[in-house]
């Protein structure tokens, strides 16, 4: 069998959605498509090496399940059974492994909503340590989301039917593992379009994290958080610039760390899958409030990382401010953001949990993080003389499939501040990118080009007309520290003068021009009433 390419693979999970599409709201029947995404996935690993077990060990079955027993998923059999009430005696019902093709071969199951469920919860059972609580908020036996009975029971065979054409199998010899991570990232990017504002909560455009990711720089050895994750888009592409910096070195390009927490459970899941079928099997995703109740933490305190990135909720109303001056991480020292804006409560917690005299920050914020004043405006005062900050870069509007406001991206750089590398630094570097986009139906996007020019600009960190400018602390003062771009970098160009006599000689030719057609016109006229046109 040929080698299964990208578009192939992306194409066929795109088309089982058509099982789901017009009935159940995309940001639910993006649960149940990942879902069954993975399960297809271990199944066809666990397929293929039970594969080559037989080729070892014949009919050994004994020795052919103890070498499966060490696999990175473990799929165990599962054994439906009903008791006598008069004898206690259990009758064996069923018994089949917990594998995508056991649900396929029972696909016309009255009750194959229910025995889906029962596979997953097996699966999750036998894999404590990677997957508990990762199915938990997933039910294939729900009328509320897929229907009553018969129609539910439909649907589900058409979804186990459609994960097995040729082009979906996940075979290692079949496809890479980059491929299928990729097919899911394809998934989450296809369903956060059709999902519109839900998407804020499970996904951030690739070539914004691609940036992101780039401007925090992370190196082969760092230790890297995203603390508010969703479905970890962030983390992947974090890894991948690992990898970049690594070069041919493949050692080095898997050296490093990826922490995320999340605080709705059914993306913390998807966060999880994804890690899994990226192989990055040892990442910490923790399921929390980062504001309120953050897990990831060490000996009482909350541990530090070389990166954090995040695109966190924007404007977060109810964070929880009120408790915030007793917070026992004093992340709020600075002071408490307003309630019903909590963009400033994560970029505190951001730069607290990044390494004092190295950590570095990348993070999206809507403008008005920029230049709100108050509680934010103090917050803000605080970081700038701290000399924590490191760049602002505008980005453009409607690149969120939740919004279509212009956001940009704050770097902070903790080097910067005092016995760190970058102390003499003195100054915030602004980009004015918000022209630079590819304009699209829906959503505007970043090119490659856009992104090489934002990175290639923030290196050289020099002045460019209309473009970028390197501010000094000074001028951030004498602007009460209101990081508003425009103030910094002007990108206004003058109209073209208008020569009125051109203009004037111009219209002169089309009124001219005018009554020369009107004449045309009204000949012909005069043709069709005669009959002789």
């Amino acid at each position: 069998m040929n080698k299964i390419d990208q578009k192939d693979i992306n194409n066929a999970a795109w088309a089982a959605c058509d099982t789901f599409r017009g009935v159940v709201d995309p940001a639910q029947y993006k649960d149940y498509i990942l879902v069954m995404l993975f399960l297809k996935y271990i199944s066809d690993v666990w397929q293929d090496h039970y594969e080559e077990y037989q080729k070892q060990y014949g009919d050994d079955d004994v020795r052919i399940r103890r070498k499966l027993e060490r696999e990175r998923f473990v799929l165990p059999v599962v054994k439906l059974t009903e008791k006598n009430d008069e004898t206690g005696e259990e009758t064996v019902l069923d018994e089949f492994p917990a594998t995508y093709y056991s649900l396929y071969e029972r696909r016309s199951a009255a009750n194959i909503g229910e025995l889906i469920n029962i596979v997953f919860e097996h699966i999750e059972e036998s894999n404590k340590s990677k997957l508990e609580g990762v199915f938990r908020n997933i039910d294939f036996n729900s009328e509320a989301n897929l229907g009553r009975t018969k129609d539910r029971n439909k649907r589900l065979k058409t979804l186990l039917e459609d994960f097995n054409k040729q082009q979906l199998s996940m075979k290692p010899s079949l496809v890479s593992e980059d491929v299928i991570g990729n097919t899911y990232i394809y998934l989450i990017e296809r369903f956060a379009s059709d999902s519109g504002k839900k998407a804020g909560e499970f996904f951030t455009p690739l070539k914004v994290t691609e940036l992101v990711a780039k401007l925090a720089g992370p190196k082969p050895g760092d230790r890297i958080c995203d603390p508010a994750c969703g479905s970890g888009g962030l983390l992947v592409q974090a890894a991948a610039e690992v990898a970049k910096q690594a070069g041919n070195d493949v050692q080095a390009g898997r050296n490093f760390a990826l922490f995320g927490q999340e605080s709705n459970g059914s993306t913390w899941a998807l966060c999880r899958m994804n890690m899994f079928l990226h192989s990055f099997d040892s990442a910490r995703v923790e399921w929390c409030d980062t504001l309120n109740s953050p897990l990831l933490v060490e000996n009482d305190r909350l541990m530090k990382f070389n990166c954090v990135v995040a695109n966190p909720p924007f404007s977060l109303d109810k964070w929880g401010a009120e408790s915030a001056e007793s917070d026992q991480y004093n992340r709020f020292w600075r002071g408490v953001p307003p309630k019903s804006k909590g963009d400033w409560a994560f970029i505190s917690h951001m730069v607290e949990t990044a390494l004092e005299k190295q950590g570095r920050v990348a993070v999206v914020v809507p403008h008005g993080v920029l230049f709100r004043g108050a509680a934010e405006g103090r917050i803000r005062e605080k970081m700038i003389e701290e000399n924590l900050l490191d760049a602002v870069i505008g980005l453009p509007g409607n690149l969120f499939p939740t919004t279509n406001i212009p956001v940009a991206i704050l770097v902070f750089d903790r080097s910067r501040e005092k016995g760190g590398a970058r102390e003499e630094c003195k100054n915030v570097f602004f980009v004015d990118a918000s022209r630079e986009f590819v304009s699209g139906k829906n959503m505007n996007t970043l090119s490659e080009a856009h992104i090489g020019k934002i990175m290639k600009t923030y290196a050289a960190r020099a002045e460019e007309e209309k473009y970028a400018h390197v501010a000094d602390l000074k001028e951030i003062k004498e602007n009460d520290f209101n990081l508003n771009i425009p103030r910094y970098v002007d990108t206004f160009e003058e109209e073209e003068e208008i020569d009125i006599d051109a203009v004037q000689v111009e219209i002169d030719d089309l009124e001219k021009e005018l009554v020369e057609v009107r004449k045309q016109m009204a000949e012909k006229l005069q043709q069709i009433n005669r009959g002789d046109a």
